[in-house]
């Protein structure tokens, strides 16, 4: 249900206080020590970012995708490791539970997932799984009324500080790709977790990713989202999370856009060579101009995709044109601001340096730009036939 319009003006002008006063100041510092502060986890708790999208019912706020991506324009603001502490609980970690979850399961882990309590984390990817995630290896063997789950899972955002685990494992050997593959919910004290040690990323330091492997891991068979009525469709969940999840991205590539265009503009007004800012030089203008347009046509891409999806309309291509489009624009601006600041940009002590890294990021996760092009194809394709 949509927020009256000053209500939603309220909260976005406390996330951008938030933002500006709280977060920029200490981007420097996380990405320093490759940690974010627990006090800072806890003020995102009190402000109610866990649970953005989880319906009031439950005790999120309960935003539609319009108003979450005006949300996480703001959150794009700034270093993206922040928007990862809770990102997961909004989207692909909550999402597969809103959508087909049993009323117990929603009643038992949305809240948590809401207050924070509870941080989740999305294993899907594996060693020998990527792109194509319907090809899961993960096994999970019925035994009584548990499964047990076996497999490695790749890559997986927050997995050292999470809770509960949505795990996609493979129920039925006979069935090929995404058909014999269910999704579970997985308690992360569950005994036969084991964690491999955090990867070193080139960029994003603050937001954690390791390997999660389970090794004769007992999963109650009540425990698949949906419950065993929806055994073997665990793909089809993820696979509707993925248009709220992409639209999602790209509005977090606007932002961060917003936030390198600004810098670009500042610096460029102050900088002076030949005796003149270097504003003044029109290469750099036709530079600033680009980024400014494209970041502008990705923002009306998103909200027509947001309002899109909230009107029960098909989203499905427009949230992938998005995707491909917005982070696509983001790694150019990144760059073009890199180029602005000349060797400045490439000194750590400005954040166009940590931005150009960290948004390299989204053009693979929540599907690659190819995925997406592959995707937009298919569709056109298919309404031509």
């Amino acid at each position: 249900m949509a927020l009256d319009q000053e209500t939603l003006e309220q909260l976005l002008s406390t996330v951008r206080r938030f933002v500006s006063q709280r977060l920029m100041p200490l981007e420097a510092q996380v990405d320093e020590e490759d940690r974010i502060p627990p006090t800072v986890v806890s003020e995102m708790r009190e402000l109610g970012l866990f649970g953005l999208t989880i319906p009031q019912a439950y005790g999120g706020l309960g935003l539609n995708t319009e108003e979450e991506c005006r949300v996480i324009m703001e959150i794009g603001l700034t270093s993206p490791a922040f928007r990862s502490v809770f990102g997961t609980n909004n989207g692909i970690g909550s999402q597969g539970i809103v959508m087909d979850g049993t009323e117990e399961q929603k009643n038992h882990y949305l809240p948590l997932l809401a207050s924070g309590d509870v941080i989740g984390s999305f294993a899907l990817t594996e060693p020998d799984v990527g792109s194509d995630s319907g090809a899961v290896k993960t096994k999970a063997v019925k035994e009584g009324d548990h499964y047990v789950l076996n497999g490695t899972k790749r890559y997986t955002t927050n997995a050292s500080s999470a809770q509960l685990f949505t795990v996609f494992a493979r129920t039925d050997a006979s069935e090929p790709g995404a058909r014999g593959v269910s999704a579970f919910l997985v308690d992360a004290n569950t005994p036969g977790i084991v964690l491999s040690e955090p990867y070193k990323k080139m960029g994003q330091k603050g937001a954690h990713v390791c390997d999660v492997t389970f090794d004769d891991c007992r999963v109650p068979q009540a425990n698949i989202i949906g419950g065993p009525d929806r055994l073997n469709k665990g793909f089809e969940t993820a696979m509707k999370t993925l248009d709220r999840g992409r639209i999602h991205i790209a509005a977090l590539s606007v932002g961060c856009a917003r936030r390198l265009i600004d810098t670009s503009v500042t610096y460029a007004v102050e900088r002076k060579q030949f005796g003149k800012p270097i504003a003044e030089f029109q290469l750099l203008q036709g530079m600033i101009a680009d980024s400014q347009a494209e970041c502008y046509a990705a923002e009306c891409m998103v909200i027509d995709a947001a309002r899109r999806r909230d009107a029960g309309l098909p989203a499905t291509m427009q949230a992938s044109c998005c995707k491909l489009f917005a982070t696509e624009m983001v790694g150019k601006v990144a760059d073009r601001a890199v180029q602005i600041h000349g060797g400045a940009g490439y000194m750590e002590e400005y954040a166009v340096s940590r931005f150009y890294r960290d948004v390299r990021l989204f053009r693979i996760y929540e599907g690659t730009s190819q995925i997406q092009q592959s995707i937009i194809a298919r569709n056109l394709i298919r309404a031509a036939r």
